[in-house]
């Protein structure tokens, strides 16, 4: 007998709170920027800072670095292929409930 694995189509990416948070944030919001993200999930600059470079490592975060008069402004928003990630994972972790009913 075949049993299903309930923890199959999960993505580890999106185990951590903070990356998790981003992503819902992101999937909702054109874009976003730091100060507003770290404000949201109630964070530390450095804390966000790693969290955002792994999303974007993996190609699910596009960055734009500009300048709002001298001080700079980076925003934030979610790719194609993140947008796919995150609602594959979503659609898992619902499977997943699901299953344990």
């Amino acid at each position: 007998m075949a049993v299903n694995n309930p923890i199959s189509g999960l993505n580890k990416i999106f185990d951590n709170r903070i990356r998790l948070g981003v992503m819902s944030i992101l999937m909702v919001n054109d874009e976003i920027s730091f100060n507003d993200l770290k404000a949201l999930l109630e964070v530390t600059d450095g804390n966000l800072a790693t969290h955002l470079v792994t999303l974007e490592t993996e190609g699910f975060l596009k960055v734009h670095k500009g300048f709002i008069g001298r001080k700079t402004n980076t925003t934030y928003a979610i790719t194609k292929g993140g947008q796919k990630a995150f609602t594959d994972h979503v659609t898992a972790l619902e499977k997943m409930i699901k299953g344990m009913k």
